[in-house]
C-alpha cells in the first residue's frame, strides 16, 4: 500500500514558495531595519509629536491633520508587522501600497517629484518582500478559514 504525499497533489502549495536559509537572512534582516524605521522614526513621530511636525515646518504639511495621524498608525502598524513572522507577508504589501501613494504624494501634491524616489525604492523593497514571503498570506489565510 503506498501513502500518497499531499504536496504533490498541489503542486502550488503554500511550502512550495518559501526562501531558502540565506535569502531568508537577508530578508529578516530588512525586515527588523525596515520595520524598527518605520515604527521609530517614520510613523513614531507622526503619533507622538504631531504638532511639533506641523510647528517647525507648516509649508511642507499638505495633508490635513487627521490623515497625519492616520498615516502614522498604519506605518507603525505596518512596521510591527513586518517582524511579525505570520503578518510580514501582508504587512510588506501593505507598506508597498502606502509608501507608491507616498511617492505619488510627493510627486503630484507637494511638487517635489524628485523626493519621490526614496518611497519607490521602500515600495520596490517592500514587493519583493511580500514576494518572497507570500506563502505567509496563504498560511495567514489558511489559518483564518479555521
Amino acid at each position: 500500500m503506498t501513502t500518497a504525499n499531499p504536496t504533490a497533489a498541489f503542486p502550488h502549495d503554500a511550502a512550495a514558495h518559501r526562501p531558502g536559509k540565506i535569502r531568508n537572512r537577508v530578508l529578516w534582516t530588512l525586515q527588523i531595519v525596515l520595520g524598527l524605521f518605520f515604527v521609530i522614526a517614520s510613523g513614531g513621530p507622526k503619533l507622538v509629536i504631531p504638532h511639533t511636525l506641523i510647528e517647525n515646518a507648516p509649508e511642507n504639511l499638505t495633508i490635513p491633520f487627521g490623515l497625519l495621524l492616520f498615516i502614522g498608525v498604519v506605518e507603525v502598524a505596518g512596521g510591527i508587522g513586518l517582524m511579525v513572522p505570520k503578518l510580514s507577508a501582508l504587512a510588506a504589501a501593505g507598506l508597498s501600497v502606502l509608501t507608491v501613494l507616498a511617492a505619488a504624494t510627493q510627486a503630484f501634491l507637494a511638487g517635489e517629484p524628485a523626493m519621490a524616489i526614496f518611497p519607490l525604492v521602500l515600495a520596490a523593497i517592500f514587493a519583493w518582500i511580500a514576494y518572497e514571503r507570500r506563502a505567509g498570506i496563504a498560511d495567514l489565510r489558511a489559518a483564518l478559514a479555521r
